[in-house]
């Protein structure tokens, strides 16, 4: 048996460096960071958790159906006033309500349209409006939670208070 001839040249090692001597190039983003989350995305989420998160406490609350628009539309009909948006189960929405006005005066943040023949209860929160009154993401969650609270309190009949006990005071 023979033995292969050990070469004078060492094994290859990792390079620490690039061939611009610039070191090895790292990760875009931290690992924690969803790099490929819209903030449209991002903002279904926040509705998406408030509701789930009443939901535990009013049952009843299943059968509604939370959407979001971008804006709210200024008159009946389609064309450009046609909702722009995405429900939490990620269709366009649909159905009545969703393209009545507003009184123009003061823009809405969300909005409890009633149930009409086979469309279930509806809670829409306009996210543009919603963005623009916020700095950042914390403040954002806390004021969607706060319109999806003041909605479902409309809905059902109560006060804000009493369909979250902690609305307000965050």
């Amino acid at each position: 048996m023979t033995r292969p001839v050990p070469s004078d040249q060492p094994e290859p090692r990792p390079r620490r460096r690039d061939r611009h001597g610039r070191g090895m190039r790292g990760p875009i983003a931290p690992p924690q960071v969803p790099l490929s989350v819209s903030r449209a995305e991002s903002f279904i989420d926040l509705v998406q958790d408030s509701a789930e998160r009443l939901e535990r406490r009013w049952p009843q609350l299943s059968g509604v159906d939370f959407t979001v628009l971008e804006v709210p539309v200024t008159g009946v009909g389609g064309g450009a006033d046609a909702p722009s948006g995405h429900g939490l189960d990620g269709h366009p929405p649909h159905g009545p309500g969703l393209t009545d006005g507003w009184d123009g005066e003061s823009v809405p943040l969300g909005r409890f349209i009633a149930a009409r023949g086979d469309a279930p209860d509806r809670i829409v929160i306009y996210r543009r409006p919603v963005e623009i009154r916020t700095k950042n993401r914390d403040e954002r969650a806390l004021l969607v939670h706060e319109v999806v609270v003041e909605q479902v309190a409309e809905l059902l009949g109560l006060e804000p208070e009493s369909v979250d006990p902690r609305y307000g005071q965050e």
